[in-house]
């Protein structure tokens, strides 16, 4: 009978080690479970907060001064015809915008000149709905947006009738309509003062430009736009005697197509359209921001 007390006091102390040991790992599980929740609260907190330095905006002193055609706008139509200040995101210091293929028409040695709508051959003017660009080129520097200055921007383009200047193929040999360049100040800006485009079959409403900066660095790329608004604008004289575009954006192979630098792989015109504005009855303000990658 002794020896069956003995046998089951020892019986109960292996229980209550056991229960102990199991207890202890109970505590331990819930140890470990707080801590990883308090790992990924502040983890949380501070990718947060570093989204959000990322975003921080230029200062005052580094934005681009207006060209004196912008200074007339309300407050609400340069917002409307700006982009947004230049900001840079640690995994895309080193992109900038998507570079796009030059295509057959670009002819250098076009006049350096701010209105572009002019024939130089017999001062006609081109028809068609103004349109003031505006153009800001920076370059990275640090892993921050720097303006830079004497850089020469050319901008060439069809007209309502999706004519080229210069091309003999079109019949516009020795023609320069819708063709020029400027050279940016030192806010890294320049302006053009030019028609809306018109379209031709194949492809959607486009800008073509280039910019070549003092280290021999050349850029060339597209600017987009809307497709509502150039349905809007070929609904009005003369671009209405041409018909209605037959390529919007998504169908443009070009648009949806990968960059020329190898940096974006698709969808590459998604990152070039114009901000663009009404700014009179027959004028329209657009402005872009161009960030030049180290390809």
């Amino acid at each position: 009978m002794n020896g069956y007390k003995r046998y089951s006091t020892l019986i109960i102390k292996k229980m209550n080690i056991s229960l102990y040991f199991r207890q202890s790992n109970l505590l331990l599980l819930l140890l470990i479970a707080s801590l990883f929740f308090i790992y990924e609260t502040t983890s949380s907190f501070s990718l947060k907060v570093f989204a959000q330095n990322t975003n921080q905006t230029t200062s005052e002193n580094n934005r681009p001064v207006e060209p004196p055609d912008f200074q007339d706008l309300s407050a609400s139509q340069k917002a409307a015809s700006t982009n947004a200040t230049c900001v840079l995101t640690p995994n895309s210091k080193l992109q900038g915008l998507p570079q796009q293929t030059e295509g057959p028409y670009f002819v250098d040695g076009m006049p350096n000149r701010s209105d572009i709508r002019e024939e130089s051959s017999n001062g006609l003017i081109q028809e068609g709905i103004k349109l003031s660009l505006t153009i800001h080129v920076y370059g990275i520097d640090n892993g921050s947006c720097v303006p830079i200055k004497s850089a020469k921007v050319d901008v060439w383009h069809a007209n309502s009738t999706g004519v080229y200047s210069a091309v003999a193929e079109m019949g516009t040999s020795r023609i320069d309509f819708l063709r020029g360049n400027q050279i940016t100040d030192d806010n890294g800006t320049v302006k053009f003062t030019t028609n809306y485009p018109g379209w031709y079959p194949g492809r959607a409403i486009h800008i073509h430009d280039k910019v070549r900066a003092l280290n021999d660095l050349e850029w060339t790329s597209q600017i987009y736009f809307d497709d509502s608004l150039n349905e809007k604008i070929h609904r009005i004289t003369p671009y209405s005697n041409h018909g209605n575009p037959q390529t919007p954006n998504e169908q443009d192979m070009i648009f949806t197509g990968p960059s020329t630098d190898d940096l974006f792989k698709s969808n590459s015109g998604k990152l070039l359209l114009m901000n663009v504005t009404k700014s009179g009855e027959h004028s329209y303000a657009g402005s872009i921001n161009i960030v030049l990658n180290s390809k």
